[in-house]
This record gives structure tokens, C-alpha cells and sequence, in this order.
């Protein structure tokens, strides 16, 4: 097996990725809006990946956060919000807003569930930081650590009990990036003192199955690599401070942060520690060049990997909870609304 996620070009395999995943074998995929037509077509390319392999447990994995990260929208799927609302209930009434939380991941779950999809790359526990980049900005639970690891474990149980597995992320904290990491390399200057705040939501939640790296540099930790490409923040931050021991993913791997060829990049990941590459699009050359460059997963890292797959279940079709759950997390994001 090849420790990669790869993308797909569209809506539909095409013979030459049908062939090349058949050989490559990856870890698992992720799908984007460009695979998501409507949830007959979906389901039909989430069953064809997982005949591909004859595993009935495969990460089929998406970013389905809500607000503007989201990759299924109205008016096939539900709307979820941001972040951000869950974080401004949390300072009026903290038990509404954990019950909103996860009430509304349950809901999500449920749907992804049916749409053959496994793993969602939410909860993100990265603190709002005044003045920092918008990339999180409302994505963000809020700026209380201990707030933040609330409502990302309200998260992660509503997406287990709809049969997701959710991720963690931007190890060791993107919160404090003053720009786009999807553009150029952000480097945190804090102390290490000072970011004791932004590793504890994630040290709260150590044993989430998934985890994802950030690409930022944290000269306090490792003055010369950002921390996918770490031995030092992977190894003494991420699974000794934090106390990770689950799956690692990179951040997307293609991120214009990082500098070097895409196979170069995802080499240096794995020797650094992560257990998995995200590359996510779709570019043939790429993931050959990745599959020819990297060694076949490792014996830890497939078990962590088998782990993380363990509880997710696939449903036939949405179940009609789900439409009780939403209405509950409206009622109770609705609070905060009548209290303004």
C-alpha cells in the first residue's frame, strides 16, 4: 500500500486513474466539489474506489467543515455553519453550544455516511489569534483553549456516532499564521511558553484517531523546517508533548509553502514522521512521482491506519435523524441570536 490520499480528476474515474489506483494501492482519497455532482453519482464513485480495492473500510475522506469550507452544498446536501457560531453560543450558554456542536456533526456524519464517505477533515483546533491571516479566521472554535478542545470533542463524537471518523487539525496550530500557508510559509515566532496555548486543545484531545500537520515554521521548535517536515515538532511535539499517537496526515501536500518537487516533499514528510501524504490534485505525473519516491506504508503506521477506519460504517441512505438533528442545532445556535 502506498501511505498516500490521492484526489481524483472529476466526477467519474477515468481509465488511466482507474488503472493507476488499481496498481498504486493508496492509503485512501479525497474528494473536492469537482467530484460531487449529486449523491446518486457520489455514492456510485465512493463504491467504485472501494471495488477497486475490495476493502470495504477505505478512506474516502473530504473537508466538510461548513461555512466556507465545505464540498457539499445546497442544494443536494445540507447547510452546516462555521465555526464561529458555535464559538459565539459557547460564551453565552457553553452546554447549548457543545449540544449544537454535536448534534450538527452527528447530522453531517450521517449524510457523508451515505455518500460512502469515511473520514472528515474537521475538527480544527486551531485558536483565533487577533491580528493573524484569515485562512482559519471563522473556521476557528474560538480562543479559549479549553473552549476549543470542548467543542472539537462534541465534534469528533457526533461524526463517530453517524459512523465518520473526524481529524484534528493543524498540528501544532495554524492559528497564529499571518498568511496563507496555501501560498507562501508562514513562520510563528511565539516561544515555546507562549504556545503552550495553541497545543492544548490538541493535547485535550491526544487520542483522536487522525491527526493533520500545518505547514508553518515554529523557530521555537525547529528553526530551519515547518512542522511536516519536522523530526523534531512531529517527534517531540506532536507525539511526545501532545501525546498523539494516531494517524498522521500532512497538510496537502502541494501547499505553495513548501518549496521542492511534490515527490521530493512527500519523501521528506514521511522520513519526518507522518504516516500518510494528502495530495489532492489529482495530477497524474504527481502521484506517480510520489508512489516511485516513497518506501510502502509502514507496519505502525498501517495499524494506525486500520484504527482509524475501525468504527466508520456506511450507510444505504440519509437517515431521516438526521433532519431532528439539524433542527435541534438550530434551535440552540438560534439562542445566541435571541440573546443579541
Amino acid at each position: 500500500m502506498t501511505p498516500a490520499i490521492f484526489g481524483c480528476s472529476g466526477a467519474r474515474l477515468t481509465a488511466d486513474e482507474r488503472d493507476f489506483f488499481r496498481d498504486a494501492d493508496p492509503a485512501g482519497y479525497i474528494l473536492f466539489g469537482r467530484n460531487c455532482e449529486d449523491p446518486q453519482q457520489l455514492r456510485a464513485l465512493t463504491d467504485e474506489l472501494r471495488a477497486l480495492h475490495g476493502r470495504e473500510r477505505l478512506l474516502i475522506s473530504i473537508d466538510q467543515e461548513g461555512g466556507r469550507v465545505a464540498r457539499l452544498r445546497p442544494p443536494h446536501w445540507s447547510a452546516y455553519p462555521a465555526g464561529e457560531a458555535f464559538d459565539r453560543l459557547y460564551r453565552l450558554a457553553p452546554a447549548s453550544a457543545i449540544e449544537a456542536a454535536r448534534a450538527g456533526a452527528h447530522a453531517m456524519a450521517l449524510e457523508l455516511s451515505a455518500m460512502g464517505i469515511t473520514v472528515d477533515y474537521h475538527p480544527p483546533l486551531d485558536l483565533r489569534q487577533t491580528g493573524a491571516h484569515d485562512v482559519i479566521g471563522d473556521r476557528s472554535l474560538g480562543s479559549d483553549p479549553v473552549q476549543v478542545a470542548a467543542i472539537g470533542r462534541a465534534i469528533l463524537d457526533g461524526l463517530a456516532a453517524g459512523g465518520v471518523t473526524g481529524c484534528i487539525k493543524h498540528m501544532p496550530g495554524h492559528g497564529r499564521s499571518k498568511v496563507d500557508s496555501h501560498k507562501e510559509m508562514p513562520t510563528v515566532h511565539e516561544s515555546a511558553q507562549e504556545l503552550e496555548d495553541d497545543i492544548a486543545p490538541f493535547r485535550a484531545l491526544n487520542s483522536a484517531l487522525i491527526g493533520m500537520t500545518g505547514h508553518l515554521k515554529f523557530p521555537a521548535w525547529d528553526a530551519d523546517r515547518p512542522a511536516t517536515l519536522s523530526p523534531t515538532i512531529i517527534g517531540d511535539v506532536i507525539r511526545d508533548q501532545i501525546g498523539f499517537d494516531g494517524l498522521l496526515l500532512t497538510d496537502d501536500i502541494d501547499m505553495e509553502a513548501l518549496d521542492g518537487s511534490i515527490p521530493e516533499r512527500a519523501a521528506r514528510a514521511l522520513a519526518a514522521g507522518c504516516d500518510i501524504i494528502l495530495n489532492c490534485w489529482a495530477k497524474m505525473d504527481e502521484m506517480q512521482g510520489i508512489c516511485d519516491s516513497v518506501p510502502a506504508i509502514s507496519e505502525k503506521s498501517a495499524a494506525r491506519l486500520e484504527r482509524a477506519l475501525a468504527p466508520t460504517r456506511l450507510a444505504d441512505a440519509i437517515s431521516p435523524e438526521q433532519g431532528k438533528l439539524l433542527a435541534k442545532r438550530d434551535a440552540l445556535l438560534a439562542l445566541e441570536g435571541e440573546a443579541a
